[in-house]
């Protein structure tokens, strides 16, 4: 099955709220589906709807135990504090340390509407956190301080300037 095309930083899409999942249906559940071919295709371990230009609050996760997929989830508790070196399939190879709770518990639904509470530490936790922040609008430059974020998308700018310049500096027999 095709995937999803994931939408990479700068795309408008990933800087607007998403609206709540309000109709569990075959289309969701199709959707759900289609995210988990293009997490997978993209070897990530999360990838939130906004990502993939759906504007619903769900995201798909797998980190290696059992596959999952949360709807409408919201952080009801944190504690502690962890920095973390993160990355994001809408920022391909950009990785930041990002300070984030080191526990937090979300409480969601699952594909049955059944409600969800799970309970999260270390990377899980993270990851959680990092998949809502996208379903909010929010991506791990705006986590960032002004200095860090500055750097960020210097490295970003840097990046895309190399990918776009010429082989051999734009020689016809590139020397």
């Amino acid at each position: 099955m095709a995937g999803y095309t994931v939408r990479q930083i700068g795309d408008p899409v990933l800087k607007q709220r998403a609206a709540d999942v309000t109709e569990i249906d075959g289309t969701l559940v199709g959707m759900v589906e289609t995210m988990f071919d293009t997490m997978y295709g993209a070897d990530g371990c999360g990838l939130a709807a906004p990502q993939v230009g759906i504007l619903k609050r769900f995201f798909t996760f797998d980190l290696g135990d059992e596959p999952g997929v949360l709807l409408n989830p919201e952080i009801v508790e944190s504690s502690g504090e962890v920095v973390f070196d993160e990355g994001c399939l809408s920022i391909v190879g950009l990785r930041l340390e990002i300070v984030r709770p080191e526990t937090v518990t979300v409480r969601g639904l699952d594909l049955d509407g059944n409600e969800q509470i799970v309970e999260a530490d270390d990377f899980f936790a993270r990851m959680l956190q990092h998949e809502i922040d996208h379903l909010d609008g929010v991506l791990m430059l705006d986590r960032l301080d002004p200095d860090a974020r500055k750097a960020a998308l210097r490295e970003l700018r840097r990046r895309d300037e190399l990918a776009a310049a010429p082989v051999g500096g734009g020689n016809p027999f590139g020397r």
